[in-house]
């Protein structure tokens, strides 16, 4: 590939031990490092000897100095645990080198939950009240949704983001404020969603996304995410979140996934945008407490109200880990 400068590997399989074995519903990262533009921010899913490989392309920009992969909330965790893959000019390894000794230290976990916020606000701004619904509606579920990141990131932990909800119901848990989920679960819309709820939804969203699959035709950037290969994470793993008791929290995956799904059916197949899909559709986001552009409105409010406390919970958190150091 032109300007191929090396390759790593992210995500949660980066936080397992050498010996767990991949769950069926997960995928590797592997984040691909260019020269050239051409395919930064592009996203691909494939098999290869029966693993599933998601490859996201980044620019070497982004790796000037290890400053700013600390402050990156996105990339600083990755690196902290990562497999260098190829590094073909060497620029890897010491950066690799310097992120993960510097990683813990209180002045970069600051800078990542700054990073973090400023992530959610700008959700919060794309709220538009003149876009589609469920651009509306996913706009508003990341917004709730980074709110698990921030604390996340104050616990050292791996921001991940299909299970961003069980992740952070065990870090408020360990923490000792686990009242504080039901906070976010608000955020969310999630808080009176029973388990029969949620496994009609993905009932639901399960047709409608195999019709989505087969419909896309357009450059959405989430395109990998719907589509064969990502049908055993989307759906198989959301199955597998309600079946272990995280149905709440399985919701914000449910929703954002039924979302784009509705934006890729209006877009590339409208005839197959069924009133039953479309039914479905309005009766999430009546669940979500979200059936109108008013209610997302006034949930965005909520969101934005509510932050200063989830701040507040990541200054806390960040004060009692003991393994922040002092310093940056």
């Amino acid at each position: 590939m032109p300007g191929f400068r090396g390759a790593y590997t992210a995500g949660s399989t980066n936080w397992l031990t050498d010996d767990a074995e991949l769950p069926a519903t997960s995928d590797v990262d592997i984040m691909a490092v260019l020269a050239e533009p051409s395919e930064v921010g592009g996203r691909h899913k494939f098999l290869h000897h029966g693993v599933l490989l998601e490859v996201s392309y980044l620019r070497q920009g982004q790796f000037q100095s290890p400053a700013k992969i600390l402050s990156d909330y996105h990339l600083a965790p990755s690196f902290r645990t990562t497999k260098v893959m190829f590094d073909p000019l060497g620029f890897l390894a010491p950066l690799f080198a310097e992120v993960s000794r510097d990683f813990a230290k209180r002045y970069w976990v600051r800078r990542r939950v700054a990073h973090a916020r400023d992530k959610l606000l700008g959700f919060l701004h794309s709220v538009d009240g003149e876009a589609a619904f469920p651009d509306q509606i996913v706009a508003c579920l990341f917004a709730a949704g980074v709110t698990t990141h921030i604390l996340l990131v104050a616990g050292l932990k791996n921001p991940t983001v299909r299970a961003r909800y069980q992740a952070v119901r065990e870090l408020v848990t360990a923490y000792e404020y686990s009242e504080f989920h039901e906070t976010l679960l608000s955020l969310l819309g999630a808080t009176r969603i029973s388990r029969e709820q949620a496994a009609r939804h993905l009932t639901t969203l399960t047709d409608v996304f195999d019709a989505a699959r087969t419909a896309i035709k357009s450059p959405f950037p989430f395109a990998s995410d719907v589509s064969d290969h990502g049908r055993a994470m989307a759906i198989d793993g959301t199955l597998e979140l309600i079946e272990q008791g995280y149905h709440r929290e399985a919701m914000f995956w449910v929703g954002v996934t039924h979302s784009r799904c509705q934006k890729i059916l209006s877009s590339d197949a409208p005839g197959r945008l069924t009133e039953s899909f479309k039914d479905s559709y309005h009766e999430l986001a009546g669940d979500l407490g979200l059936p109108t552009a008013a209610a997302v409105s006034r949930r965005s409010a909520e969101i934005r109200r509510i932050l200063p406390r989830v701040c507040d919970l990541a200054e806390t958190i960040t004060a009692a880990n003991p393994e922040i150091e002092d310093g940056g």
